[in-house]
């Protein structure tokens, strides 16, 4: 995967929470929440990649962290 992949992933996912924000309904509280896990994860995967690019390492090497980890993040 690389980058240009992961920001359309993350163009997709944000079109659809818009949609989903606008019309929302209680059937949209899980998606939503699905939807922003999974925006998280990719930003992870963004910010691994880049990490790992400046240090010149292989970006490939990055990996989608599990939801747990990534939401416990402290920003």
């Amino acid at each position: 995967m690389v980058d240009e992949d992961i920001y359309q992933r993350i163009n997709t996912l944000v079109d659809e929470e818009k949609v989903l924000r606008e019309h929302e309904g209680p059937d949209d509280v899980k998606r939503l929440a699905h939807i922003e896990e999974t925006l998280d994860q990719c930003w992870d995967l963004l910010r691994q990649r880049r990490a790992l690019r400046e240090f010149g390492r292989d970006p490939d090497a990055a990996h989608v962290r599990d939801v747990d980890t990534v939401e416990r993040y402290e920003q």
